[in-house]
Order: structure tokens, then C-alpha cells, then sequence
């Protein structure tokens, strides 16, 4: 097993007991340092995808989850890293019961453009089902988002 750090819609518990059935969740913590960003505008249906970038004063809240091989394997191409569209890094997070290492995916563009809000609201519920603080999900809510039409 290997330890992932989920943001973004991967924070639903639900959504992600279909994407890695058999991975159970270890808990929540913070990617201090890190900002949750948007890019890849020209790659998305509906707009920039979600990201993180490492910025000092920032944090992003994530869920953990303990992988299995196969779960792992189904997630890369869920989210499409066989495809060069996310890369695997390493990173710390801050948990009530100490800093761990896990392994993320990141967007392999560059940052910038907007996500539509269909996809900021998927977001928001999904970090709330979560239990990401109210102020994180009310960020998520309110954040600039691209018109569709």
C-alpha cells in the first residue's frame, strides 16, 4: 500500500470508494505551504482543471487514503496520468498525528484560466463531505469561475 493525498473532487468519500474500492480512507490533514490553483484551461471540457503549487503562508486540505496497487492503477487512469495529463510528486502533510509523505497528482501545464462552476461546486461538496473547515469550502464557493455559453 501507498499512502495518496486527494484534493479536488477526489475528496468525496463516495466517489472515491468507486475510484479505489479497495483503499481505505486514513484521515485528513494539510499540504502546508502548497496553494490550490487551476490550469490547463485548453485541456478541460468545461475549463481550467485543479491543481496545486507550492506557495509559502498557503495550505490545502486533503484526504488520505492507504492505495492498493490496483487502486493505484485505476486512479492513474481515472485521472489520466498514463496520459501525461497529471504527474505523480511526493509531498508532506500535516496531520493531528504527525507529518506524513504522500504522493499526489499535480497538472502537468501551466497555471491559469478558470474552472467552470459546475466543477467549483463539485469541489466544494466534495471537500465538505470531507470535512474540510467551513472557511475552505466557502473559498471554493465563492472563487472566480469561467461563464459557460
Amino acid at each position: 500500500m501507498t499512502l495518496y493525498a486527494a484534493y479536488g473532487s477526489n475528496l468525496d468519500p463516495e466517489q472515491m470508494v468507486l475510484r479505489a474500492p479497495h483503499s481505505p480512507h486514513r484521515g485528513t490533514g494539510w499540504m502546508v505551504g502548497w496553494r490550490l490553483t487551476f490550469g490547463g484551461e485548453d485541456l478541460g471540457w468545461e475549463g481550467a482543471l485543479a491543481t496545486v503549487v507550492e506557495e509559502t503562508g498557503s495550505q490545502v486540505f486533503v484526504s488520505l487514503y492507504d492505495l492498493t496497487d490496483a487502486d493505484e492503477a485505476a486512479l492513474d487512469e481515472w485521472e489520466g496520468s498514463d496520459l501525461g495529463l497529471y504527474t505523480k510528486i511526493r509531498v508532506r502533510v500535516a496531520t493531528l498525528e504527525g507529518d506524513v509523505t504522500a504522493w499526489m497528482y499535480v497538472l502537468d501545464a501551466y497555471e491559469g484560466g478558470l474552472p467552470s462552476a459546475r466543477y467549483l461546486g463539485i469541489m466544494a461538496d466534495a471537500a465538505e463531505a470531507a470535512g474540510a473547515p467551513d472557511d475552505y469550502v466557502a473559498d471554493l464557493r465563492t472563487r472566480p469561475c469561467r461563464s459557460i455559453g
